[in-house]
């Protein structure tokens, strides 16, 4: 039996085994001189169908903002891009991937907390597998919720903070919006001036995010 490959003090990419063969992950550790290192971030990209890969820039700037936070990262492409195995599934397989992902960091940091994120497509994915993860923390951007039925999802039980954009040409900002308002007990939604891929905002998009998690574990009940 092999060994689980382990995080690296660099920025590195590993093969893991899927259910549809091996999938491509890009691993980074924390910034050095952050505090709490004892969590894992995952990372879901947007639509594979329509260019998304693990290296989209959206997906990037959520990892520089996780590792900021302290945060080992875990990028990954879904079945069918970069050198993952499989295709497309429409969501369904690609949970699958999520979860291969999941047990291999777990193995790898068994004693971590783990953050879920997702972008866009990849929101929907993180959605679906939310429950089995059971992460400290949940953060969704640009979820598409008119083209995937996000209601039949129940929302996270722990914090969970949403990012949109306001000029956002792919995914409604009015559908977000209803969603959230459905939501008991509501996401902390995160409004900014931008389009979907927050071209010219991605460094406010970082600092949107790391406020938006500082919030929420300053607001969290102590031990």
């Amino acid at each position: 039996m092999s060994e689980t490959p382990q995080f690296a003090e660099e920025s590195t990419v590993l093969m893991i085994p899927g259910s549809a063969g091996q999938i491509e992950i890009l691993t980074a550790p924390p910034v050095a001189d952050a505090v709490d290192k004892n969590r894992v971030a995952i990372i879901c990209h947007p639509h594979p169908l329509y260019g998304g890969t693990m290296r989209n820039k959206v997906t990037h700037m959520l990892e520089k903002a996780f590792r900021e936070m302290g945060a080992y990262t875990v990028r990954f492409n879904f079945r069918g891009v970069g050198e993952s195995d499989g295709v497309f599934d429409d969501g369904v397989g690609e949970t699958d991937d999520l979860m291969a992902v999941y047990d291999w960091a777990r193995q790898a940091k068994p004693d971590s907390k783990f953050w879920l994120a997702g972008f866009s497509f990849g929101c929907y994915v993180a959605m679906r597998a939310v429950h089995d993860i059971q992460p400290e923390h949940f953060v969704t951007v640009a979820p598409p919720v008119e083209r995937y039925d996000f209601t039949e999802l129940d929302p996270p039980e722990c914090p969970w903070l949403m990012v949109m954009g306001e000029e956002d040409d792919v995914v409604s900002p009015r559908a977000v919006y209803e969603y959230v308002e459905a939501q008991n007990p509501k996401p902390q939604l995160v409004t900014m001036k931008a389009g979907h891929f927050f071209h010219r905002r991605l460094l406010d998009l970082k600092g949107a995010v790391k406020n938006g998690l500082l919030r929420q574990v300053n607001t969290e009940p102590q031990d």
